[in-house]
This record gives C-alpha cells, structure tokens and sequence, in this order.
C-alpha cells in the first residue's frame, strides 16, 4: 500500500450500497485514505432513500452522481469492497478484495434502507481501524 490507502466501493449501479460506503469512509477517515465508489452499470442519480437515510447521520449524498467502474479506479485502489456486482467486477492481481453481502436498497424506502446503512457504517468502521493500524 501507498502512504495514504486507497479504497473503491462497488456495487452495480453505484446508488446506495457504494455510496453508502464512500460517504461513511470520507466522513471517518477525514482525508487520511483516498475513497472512491463505482458501479458496473451505474444508474442515472442516487437513491433518494439512500441521500434521506444518510442526511439522517450527517452526511449529504446529495452531490453525489453515479460513477462508472473503470479498469483505471481499480487499479489505483489498494483495497475493492464488491457489493452484490457479482461476475461485473473485474479482478486485479495484487489487489485486495472484500465482498460484502448487502441487501440493494434499490425501490426501497428510508425505512428499509436504514438498517443496511448502520451495517454498512459497522463495516466502514472496521475496514477504517484495520487500514489506519496497517
């Protein structure tokens, strides 16, 4: 790993999990590790249930916009967390992979989306002290 880690969130339409995950990280890690999110087939804006339920802890998607997975984020991450892309997601010797089993928020509202939030923040955090003790 560089100085500074890296980290890329996937998930296919780059609307909830990811962005989730990449709000979550910004806000933890306050400039310590570089995060990006992607999806394979990303969709045209973020889950509005997902902005809601975010706003709800202080942090505001609402900028946020769908962006595609390329070969270049990829490689310029240490560490990729694939979220339900499944065959999508590319695999890059010398990368680290975790796989984290989420359910889509997609068509869902604030009220379901709220408890993959907290699991995600769970993780984020996690996924934070192990990089920062590394």
């Amino acid at each position: 790993m560089t100085d500074k880690p890296s980290v890329l969130f996937v998930c296919v339409h780059n609307a909830g999990r990811s962005q989730m995950a990449a709000g979550f990280l910004t806000h933890l890690a306050a400039g310590r590790i570089t995060v990006r999110s992607a999806g394979s087939a990303p969709a045209d804006s973020v889950n509005p249930a997902v902005v809601e339920a975010m706003a709800e802890v202080g942090i505001d998607l609402s900028a946020e916009t769908p962006k595609v997975l390329t070969d270049e984020a990829a490689l310029a991450c240490d560490v990729i967390i694939t979220m339900g892309c499944g065959d999508a997601c590319p695999v890059f010797p010398g990368k680290r992979y975790l796989d984290w089993q989420l359910p889509d928020p997609a068509g869902q509202g604030v009220q379901a989306v709220r408890p993959i939030r907290d699991d995600i923040e769970r993780r984020v955090k996690t996924l934070l002290a192990e990089l920062l003790d590394a």
